[in-house]
């Protein structure tokens, strides 16, 4: 079974609510529609509502009762939204005027949903930038109390019968974080090791990836990767991870013989920890493109309740998977 029918078939085991902040987006539209018709969640769409209902006829699934239809223009909790979104923006000077006028974007009103506990979990980005969707989803949602930092990270599927053996990876952080200290270099690899037991169902085996791999290179950027094993070496004791690891010696087991014979974990690694934005996002397009690789992701780690971001160039399928991601980090 491929993972990504393993994610669906979970999902579909234990099915919430989501609500998507793009309701008129074909793809968002028809990445919905398959959900609900692989029994994976209710969909509650955010739009004007002739144009949503439209977009469901052009999908083949007008009226139907697993989906539903938000209009914050006329929607019967657009002042609920206004007033709780004064109430938790109001310490940043937001006026109720404003708060009103906010709680007509489709990002702020689908995250208000989750918040109030209207819906599960949120997916958007298919139109909307990633800058966007995480800030409504820190404003409103925020940060749960026991993460360190919100992070981003990419469910990586390999091609079936890949010649490594593996299924599926955790590249991370390859959305938000853009140069993360050795401190929150850590706390990612934490939040992305938990991710990859959650969702993959396995034991995480976390590289710190870096252009050096054990000392072959001296510089201040190996030294943040090494000083972040480090405090995982402290704080996490029994989670296996190690770097610094250059990515053929974290992946490829006759290099790790090579580069770093006594590693617990080069060769086998399945979370990938990126040192820096740079690295990650071309590292996981790469994979995409290249390599063949199904990605879904942004998918955040951190905030308290689900929230995640889709790539503009998505396609159905990806809204699909990502619903499934989602769910399960509703169910967790």
């Amino acid at each position: 079974m491929s993972v990504l029918r393993d994610l669906i078939d979970r999902a579909a085991s234990r099915p919430a609510h989501i609500v998507m902040s793009e309701g008129t987006d074909p793809r968002v539209v028809e990445g919905a529609v398959t959900a609900v018709k692989s029994g994976i969640a209710r969909i509650t769409l955010i739009g004007p509502e002739d144009a949503v209902q439209a977009a469901l006829v052009r999908a083949g699934l007008p009226n139907a009762p697993a989906i539903a239809i938000e209009d914050p223009e006329n929607s019967a909790l657009t002042d609920e939204i206004a007033t709780a979104l004064h109430d938790i923006r109001k310490h940043k000077g937001m006026t109720p005027q404003v708060a009103a006028r906010r709680a007509q974007d489709p990002l702020v009103f689908a995250a208000m949903m989750v918040r109030l506990g209207y819906a599960d979990g949120t997916v958007g980005g298919a139109v909307h930038t990633t800058s966007d969707t995480v800030r409504a989803a820190l404003q409103v949602i925020g940060k749960a109390k026991d993460a360190p930092l919100v992070s981003g990270f990419f469910l990586m599927a390999l091609p079936e019968n890949h010649p490594s053996g593996r299924d599926a990876m955790i590249f991370s952080d390859c959305g938000l974080v853009i140069d993360p200290t050795c401190e929150e270099l850590a706390a990612i690899a934490v939040a992305s090791a938990a991710s990859c037991r959650h969702l993959l169902g396995k034991e995480p085996r976390v590289a710190l990836l870096s252009f050096s791999t054990k000392g072959s290179a001296h510089h201040e950027k190996v030294s943040k990767v090494t000083d972040a094993l480090d405090l995982l070496k402290q704080n996490h004791p029994t989670l296996k991870a190690d770097g610094e690891l250059q990515f053929d010696a974290a992946f490829v087991p006759a290099v790790a013989a090579s580069k770093a014979k006594d590693s617990e974990v080069a060769g086998t690694a399945n979370v990938m920890i990126f040192p820096n934005l740079d690295a990650g996002n071309i590292g996981y397009k790469i994979a995409q493109r290249i390599g063949g690789c199904d990605a879904i992701g942004p998918v955040l780690q951190g905030l308290a309740k689900p929230a995640n971001d889709l790539s503009r160039g998505c396609v159905a399928s990806d809204v699909t998977n990502m619903i499934a991601v989602t769910v399960l980090q509703a169910r967790a």
